[in-house]
């Protein structure tokens, strides 16, 4: 029986997750999945619960499930704790608990949903990009890190360390998803300063060879955040470290319309997954009804697909959502005021996908 862990989180987490559990729900009966599932605390609500981000009871949880689906941590109730106790803290040490090196973000742009980005359609029309972020290495855990010194003389420091095996883990995940798709690959990098992404390229051309059907391409990382506003179908997979996959991902989730509609996977070399939507916590619109739960119906279809390898349950929630946005309901974030929309809830988008779906 596969164990699925629900860890709603902090903000609009729990809002986004209780939409997405009713289409898990409705997809295990449908598809005799046979899944069990159980929820836990982490972030904000497990500090406030049981003083701790991430509790050992939540990673042991996760430890021993075969997926988990994430909401989001943080806000500005836990700003002033330490850094090291802060929701956040339970985030990544979840990632390194699971051993999740490997973060998948799709930036698929429904064709519906094309007057809603900030470019012009014809800029991003048909846009189906990956980005392969490498997730547990790199500056946010490199040692040493912290601030040192006198009042007035502090500095800050952080270390960014890759070794070869960590950079050649990622670059078969990349290499591999790119043979899926189109064949191309841009693996992103700072080699012109920094010397860990020297030997990230070296490694990534090293490992073309292995896969001579995978076009392997190289882009620094400021100019990859100008061509992804510039020309963003340019790219089919691309491949980077963690700092900058942070911030690349964030911005091709703004190509799709709104960050409200990209999902996530974290995945071990188990194929253990943990399943998010890219966005945050969102504090500011939590609890009022507003939130947008498609990115986190969306990660239970790449948890199906990945970890579960129910293929038939995945599609059936991506055509749910496709069908729903066809039939012009919006949450307020992908919303232009065009003729046909209707604008609804997080509690009414998740009806209208659970309506899709019972219809086949």
């Amino acid at each position: 029986m596969p164990n699925i862990v629900l860890l709603p989180g902090d903000g609009i987490g729990p809002e986004i997750v209780h939409e997405a559990a009713q289409v898990l729900e409705v997809v295990n009966d449908r598809f005799k999945l046979g899944l069990h599932i159980e929820s836990h605390l982490i972030g904000g609500a497990a500090i406030d619960a049981q003083g701790a981000p991430l509790p050992e009871s939540t990673l042991k949880a996760a430890q021993a499930s075969d997926a988990v689906l994430l909401g989001a941590v943080g806000g500005p109730k836990w700003d002033s704790l330490p850094m090291s106790d802060r929701p956040e803290k339970g985030l990544l040490k979840i990632r390194s608990g699971m051993n999740l090196f490997a973060n998948l973000r799709p930036a698929l742009l429904y064709p519906e949903l094309a007057s809603a980005s900030t470019l012009k359609p014809e800029v991003v029309s048909g846009l189906d990009l990956l980005i392969v972020r490498e997730l547990i290495g790199g500056i946010y855990f490199g040692e040493p890190r912290g601030i040192e010194g006198e009042p007035g003389q502090r500095v800050g420091f952080n270390t960014d360390r890759y070794s070869e095996p960590e950079i050649e883990r990622i670059g078969r995940i990349a290499f591999e998803a790119a043979q899926a798709r189109q064949g191309r690959l841009c693996s992103v990098d700072k080699a012109n300063v920094l010397e860990v992404t020297v030997l990230w390229r070296e490694v990534m051309e090293r490992l073309s060879l292995e896969y001579p059907d995978v076009a392997l391409s190289h882009m620094y990382v400021d100019n990859a955040a100008m061509q992804l506003v510039r020309a963003p179908k340019q790219f089919d997979v691309m491949v980077t470290g963690n700092l900058f996959g942070d911030i690349l991902s964030d911005a091709a989730a703004m190509l799709t319309g709104s960050i409200g509609m990209l999902p996530s996977a974290s995945m071990n070399s188990d194929q253990q997954g943990l399943y998010e939507p890219c966005h945050g916590s969102a504090p500011d619109i939590a609890g009022q009804d507003l939130a947008n739960p498609l990115a986190t119906i969306l990660s239970v279809a790449m948890m199906l697909t990945h970890s579960l390898k129910a293929q038939d349950a995945a599609q059936a929630i991506e055509l749910a959502v496709k069908a729903v946005l066809a039939d012009g309901y919006r949450t307020q974030d992908i919303a232009t005021g065009m003729s046909g929309e209707t604008v609804v809830g997080c509690r009414a988008m998740g009806t209208q996908v659970l309506n899709a779906l019972q219809k086949g």
